[in-house]
């Protein structure tokens, strides 16, 4: 080995370098994150929706021994909680041995839901002999990368005597798929010339669901009224039910390695779900000192609103609770408190370059990607977190030898994205965001890195500590 230099010394001792974690990592290391990430892929599956995915976590909180809690329940140190809100979000929390006042509660936010194509209220009708459901899209998607891919319904369907209906169909093998209609090419120029955003409307994302008439010559919509027939036969649905039914079409596909080395995983809700098991999985694996917190929330996709997002009161009231439960005021708690608020982040793309800042863009499978700032343009909308306490997350993540590396979300006015750290930081508590970098976010089928997910469990690990 040749000896380095004064000047590669000094190099070494000041430059910032990312590292690839899969290349730092030793043979034991990456057994461990390919064998996290089965979990992960588990969860995935099951949980394509935001109601699946708190189901999905629950049975996870439950199987490591946690309880359920109802406000106003009482505590006491070393319990293990967990709080279900309307069945589409969940928190999980440990009550540590220190006190509140003084050390507050370590939080991590991450969000269940994702971009999907949900149904709308009267969606049934026939047309050229095929019936369809019309839908009305939901979060920021690129409407054309909906078409022509295998869906599954998912959903719950609230019938009119009260009962409530789950559905869920097009993941099994021997499950039916639906399916958008494309436009073929030979007929496409008008279509092809449109802006991106034009090439498919809203209006044309319909779900094809049916195409067998019934057999009565007197009924005028044969196809309708055999799904109708279906429908009313499995779930005991009529076309009325629709009215208070939640439903949404999700790609079918499962998550999958992708690669000959299976270093990457491909599939549907990454965004925010490769976030979220992590911050679970660390609540549940890991005792701490601290009390600690996991919030998988729902709705931040389309800006954190209604009874289970992160603007509803809930959330704060439960911090109240807790608080309560030791006689311990609430404002102190919370400014006594740190947040990590973990969402993903975009990942550099060599094939789209020229959309980020390749010093400040998030690198595959360099590590879980802190952004102290997020927002647009001016950093509107964003948290912008506290140099203090960026400071003090790299120690924590030193001291415990994690890696992970910083960036923000592309070059200045190339777009732009927020997060659920605004709502938590108007608390007065400290937040920075912290998630994976994933390739073709909110696509239907998005890419992470092994590494990177990894990465992010021992990040929560440490932030725990």
């Amino acid at each position: 080995m040749s000896k380095q230099s004064e000047g590669q010394k000094k190099e070494e001792a000041l430059s910032y370098r990312r590292r690839n974690y899969f290349e730092t990592a030793g043979a034991e290391e990456r057994e461990k994150m390919f064998e996290y990430a089965e979990g992960y892929k588990a969860f995935l599956d099951a949980g394509k929706t935001e109601r699946e995915a708190c189901d999905a976590a629950v049975r996870l909180a439950q199987e490591k021994g946690f309880k359920p809690y109802r406000m106003g329940d009482p505590l006491k140190k070393g319990d293990k909680r967990y709080f279900v809100n309307r069945g589409k979000s969940v928190v999980v929390f440990r009550v540590g041995t220190r006190d509140l006042e003084e050390d507050g509660i370590r939080l991590i936010a991450s969000h269940i839901d994702a971009p999907r194509v949900d149904i709308k209220q009267n969606p049934l009708y026939e047309d050229g002999n095929m019936c369809f459901l019309k839908t009305h899209y939901y979060g920021g998607i690129k409407k054309y990368q909906w078409t022509a891919i295998p869906l599954s319904l998912h959903g719950a369907v609230i019938l009119a005597d009260g009962r409530k209906v789950e559905i869920r169909v097009g993941d099994e093998p021997s499950d039916p798929v639906f399916y958008i209609n494309d436009l073929l090419p030979h007929l496409g120029r008008d279509q092809m010339s449109q802006t991106g955003d034009k090439i498919v409307e809203g209006e044309q994302l319909n779900v094809l669901v049916g195409g067998l008439p019934y057999a009565d010559e007197e009924v005028k919509d044969k196809v309708k009224l055999t799904v109708l027939s279906i429908l009313n036969e499995k779930y005991g649905m009529t076309e009325e039910d629709f009215i208070s039914a939640e439903l949404s079409a999700v790609p079918a596909f499962p998550a999958r390695d992708v690669g000959f080395d299976r270093a990457l995983i491909g599939a549907y809700g990454h965004d925010d779900r490769v976030c979220a098991y992590p911050a679970l999985t660390a609540v549940l694996d890991n005792e701490t000192e601290h009390t600690v917190l996991a919030a998988l929330v729902d709705k931040e996709e389309i800006g954190s609103e209604g009874t289970t997002g992160m603007k509803c009161q809930v959330y704060e009231d439960l911090i109240e609770e807790i608080s309560l439960a030791f006689g311990a005021s609430v404002r102190k708690v919370r400014a006594a408190s740190k947040c990590l608020s973990s969402d993903v982040t975009a990942c550099f793309d060599p094939n789209f370059a020229n959309v980020y800042d390749k010093r400040n863009a998030a690198m595959l499978s360099c590590g879980t990607c802190m952004n102290k700032f997020t927002g647009a343009r001016g950093k509107s909308g964003s948290n912008d977190a506290s140099a203090e306490f960026v400071g003090e997350v790299r120690r924590m993540f030193a001291q415990e030898g994690v890696v992970w590396q910083t960036a923000e979300l592309g070059k200045v006015d190339a777009g732009g994205g927020g997060t659920v750290a605004m709502f938590i930081s108007k608390l007065n508590i400290d937040t920075v965001d912290l998630g994976v970098p994933v390739i073709s976010m909110h696509a239907p089928y998005e890419l992470i890195s092994k590494a990177d997910l990894y990465s992010t469990y021992l990040a929560f690990r440490a932030f725990m500590k």
